[in-house]
């Protein structure tokens, strides 16, 4: 067994952050509940970090239908402090949130999925929204809306196993 392998056995503690610096986080989670600590985990690091100097930060999800990328977001948002229910914006396309903090003004969520063409983003302000670094956007079925993404994005992966279990790369 790798070291690769044994980190996908580990809990969110401090193998999971070593893993991390190594440009990338593999885990697999086998409840919706872990699924959630990941994306809380994420959005600390976030926050801790700060705001980057010239954009948003991005988030640019993917992954099969109920691979968990909602369900991710949902503690993302939590550790946000975003109080109101988080659910994919499918047929508005796009929800942002008022956040408190001195680090971030606002979370988006992004859902791409009846995205035809990536310009469509432009209609929601999506030019104005990716300058402000202030802002964190969450973005899912972003690869309908590739080469719109900063290079320097967060590309999180999911990968549905079964009816539990998934596997979450973030790079």
């Amino acid at each position: 067994m790798n070291l690769a392998h044994c980190l996908l056995k580990v809990n969110l503690g401090i193998n999971l952050r070593l893993f991390f610096k190594k440009r990338m986080l593999k885990h697999i989670t086998k409840s919706p509940l872990q699924t959630k600590k990941i994306g809380e985990w994420l959005a600390k690091k976030i926050l801790k970090e700060g705001p980057k100097k010239k954009k948003a930060q991005v988030l640019a999800l993917s992954g099969e239908l109920g691979g968990g990328k909602t369900t991710f977001l949902q503690g993302f948002a939590k550790a946000l402090s975003v109080k109101r229910r988080i659910l994919s914006p499918t047929f508005v396309i796009m929800k942002s949130f008022k956040l408190d903090g001195p680090s971030f003004n606002t979370f988006y969520h992004f859902d791409c999925y009846r995205i035809k063409k990536a310009k469509e983003l432009f209609i929601l302000g999506f030019e104005e929204i990716l300058s402000n670094p202030k802002n964190i956007i969450a973005i899912e079925w972003a690869e309908r809306v590739q080469k719109l993404l900063p290079k320097d994005r967060k590309l999180i992966t999911f990968k549905f196993y079964n009816k539990k279990e998934r596997e979450i790369v973030i790079k």
